[in-house]
């Protein structure tokens, strides 16, 4: 079973300095069938203008998850972690019990174009952690990549829940297959350019909510962002 969540139905809102896309409930945008799908619990799809961004703040017992289409993310936590994402590289913060972080536009010039993602854990309270990796030479083969998963799995980062968060960037005449374990289920949230998930045609910024499917294809030229979830 697919059931499309259509870009243009999600949640938004343009702050001036932000324009973002909220695929579940966030902030003050509620929507009670969209409270989150298994254990993610949020999608935000951000643009985010040149040298602005969000300043520090605090989240406790998630698992969160950036993704970068376009642009740059410098990134600053109470762990003592600072860096700068850029396309290819994903984040890995846990939260946990509680830490502090701010993200922003370091370019005076270019926009920053994200997927912010989080994901509840198995437990509360964990330690606070974060963890950046460089995916980009698997990205360009255009193959499904895991990104993040339980036990940092086949070169994955670590998230403390049973999902695996998969990224592709995907290439024109080639498409991408994942097999679903019996019991499983999965969420497909499309990036900047149309796809097709099973022969079915999705658009930018759609996301596609997947139960009782054993195999998945998807074919396009863009970038998808694939969770397998218990």
């Amino acid at each position: 079973m697919l059931r499309v969540r259509k870009a243009a139905d999600r949640g938004h809102a343009n702050h001036g300095w932000l324009d973002t896309w909220h695929t579940f409930s966030f902030d003050t945008y509620h929507d009670p069938a969209y409270m989150g799908f298994r254990a993610l619990r949020v999608i935000n799809e951000d643009h985010v203008a040149a040298g602005k961004g969000f300043p520090t703040h605090a989240h406790r017992d998630m698992e969160i998850v950036t993704v970068v289409l376009e642009g740059a993310l410098e990134h600053k936590d109470s762990t003592g972690g600072g860096s700068v994402l850029r396309p290819g590289e994903v984040q890995r913060m846990t939260a946990g019990r509680g830490i502090r972080h701010s993200e922003f536009n370091p370019s005076p010039t270019e926009p920053l174009h994200l997927f912010q993602i989080w994901i509840l854990p198995a437990e509360r309270g964990l330690e606070p952690g974060y963890e950046q990796k460089d995916f980009s030479d698997r990205l360009r083969t255009g193959e499904l990549t895991l990104a993040a998963a339980p036990g940092a799995r086949d070169g994955a980062m670590n998230i403390h829940q049973d999902a695996g968060v998969y990224v592709a960037w995907l290439k024109e005449g080639k498409s991408v297959a994942h097999d679903l374990a019996p019991g499983r289920h999965a969420w497909l949230q499309v990036g900047r350019q149309p796809v097709t998930l099973n022969g079915m045609e999705l658009s930018p910024g759609d996301g596609v909510a997947v139960s009782e499917e054993r195999r998945l294809e998807v074919a396009g030229a863009g970038e998808i962002i694939l969770f397998d979830l218990n």
